[in-house]
């Protein structure tokens, strides 16, 4: 997927594929390689696929907040002159879409939910480890996985970096905070556009009750279930996540003509 990394006026991002365009959001400790699996599969089955490095650390720290980071998808878009495309989040990347979507109903195609925050207010609390030495970081990481093996030594070195930079850290805490403080539970009946809701039965950050909350409350909404698999199903189980979600598309008439 490095191979299709490029960086343009303020925008660093993987792009592949034609037909429908698919914008991937990734996780508040996530990063672009954990959509590797799906990023090449829908780019060779007829789908357009785009995903920006959202700019966690890198804004004020007055606008770093999930609603700055919605804005920083449009002008993406704005950019990549899309007049509308399908969401897909994980995690924080999930809530960024759901905000989106309230704020610019006539951009978002469908969206797709996986892991998501935006409801459960331990998702933010959790999902990142606090400072900490290095085994506590790699056990906390590792618990995000129903599969330990899939919470790799460069991910946990890559997360024990963040959580000992203090820039990083502050960041991480504002966006956690700004998350809790956008609880989309009163929104989530407004949003009309189809959604498929793909969750790990055995999620810990982000429960199954988390999801079958999402999909009472979101009207126009499909739940898919994945078996031992935790917060980041497109990672940990990325065939069915595939089939899954290449499926939904077919039955929603979503696809490339």
């Amino acid at each position: 997927m490095t191979d299709n990394l490029k960086t343009e006026g303020n925008f660093t991002y993987a792009e592949a594929g034609e037909g429908p365009t698919i914008v991937f959001l990734h996780g508040l400790m996530g990063t672009l390689s954990n959509f590797e699996d799906t990023f090449n599969y829908f780019s060779e089955n007829g789908y357009r696929v785009l995903i920006p490095e959202l700019p966690l650390y890198k804004l004020p720290l007055l606008k770093t907040n999930v609603k700055n980071l919605a804005l920083f998808l449009k002008d993406f878009m704005d950019f990549k002159k899309l007049d509308d495309a399908i969401l897909l989040g994980n995690s924080l990347g999930g809530h960024i879409a759901l905000y989106f979507t309230l704020n610019y109903p006539e951009k978002v195609n469908a969206l797709v939910l996986t892991g998501s925050s935006g409801l459960y207010e331990k998702a933010m609390g959790d999902s990142f480890p606090k400072r900490g030495n290095y085994e506590y970081i790699k056990e906390k990481t590792r618990n995000v996985f129903y599969d330990p093996e899939i919470g790799t030594k460069e991910m946990v070195d890559d997360i024990f970096k963040i959580v000992n930079d203090r820039n990083s850290v502050i960041r991480t805490l504002a966006i956690a905070k700004s998350a809790i403080r956008h609880n989309m539970s009163n929104d989530l009946p407004k949003i009309n556009q189809p959604t498929c809701i793909i969750w790990g039965k055995q999620d810990a950050v982000t429960p199954p009750e988390v999801a079958e909350d999402f999909d009472k409350l979101l009207p126009n909404s499909d739940l898919f279930w994945i078996d031992k698999c935790g917060h980041a199903a497109m990672m940990e189980k990325p065939k069915e996540f595939n089939k899954i979600l290449f499926s939904w598309f077919a039955s929603r008439e979503i696809q490339s003509s």
